[in-house]
């Protein structure tokens, strides 16, 4: 059932769901390469915990598995000007266990629209500990757009940056990024 107005902008179903539809979605690429230096089952546990992961990523209020490739999370985004809540749902799959997975997620926040994302992850053996090698795509629409592809770009950088800076941290290892 599709209601007759729309809540949030006033136009009527028809004209908000024509619009949904022919929404633009912006994609973004993100990709890194670390040595971390602990074993790749320590890694693999550390990418696993939840706990680790609360501490990890910038933001992140809430972190909860809710099966055992699902998690819900909250995080708030700082962009500079404005300072979105994000709740989402994260999954794994394609897992190969202290090897690699696939983690997809969307987040929705509020007026600002909707982002998903998806990472590959894959761990290695390496002489000095582990290679941790990422490629992910993401996209957003509606209003969280408005703010500008290059200001979501940086944002999300630094997202990526301070996850990794962190997540050394609380797994007490030495996180060093390798230049392609």
């Amino acid at each position: 059932m599709v209601p007759a107005r729309c809540l949030f902008c006033g136009y009527g179903a028809k004209k908000t769901h024509e619009k949904w539809q022919n929404r633009e979605v912006s994609a973004l690429e993100f990709g890194g390469r670390y040595l971390v230096s602990a074993s790749r089952t320590e890694v693999w546990h550390a990418l696993n915990n939840a706990d680790t992961l609360k501490a990890a990523i910038p933001g992140c209020s809430r972190i909860d598995w809710t099966g055992d490739a699902s998690l819900e999370v909250e995080i708030t985004v700082n962009f500079g000007i404005v300072k979105p809540k994000f709740e989402g749902d994260l999954t794994l799959s394609n897992v190969i266990p202290a090897q690699s997975y696939t983690l997809s997620g969307k987040g929705r926040g509020g007026v600002l629209g909707m982002a998903q994302g998806a990472a590959d992850i894959t761990l290695a053996d390496a002489p000095e500990g582990t290679l941790l090698v990422f490629s992910a795509t993401g996209g957003a629409d509606g209003g969280i757009m408005k703010l500008g592809k290059a200001l979501i770009g940086n944002s999300a950088q630094k997202v990526i940056d301070g996850f990794f800076a962190r997540f050394g941290e609380a797994m007490g290892a030495t996180i060093t990024p390798i230049q392609a």
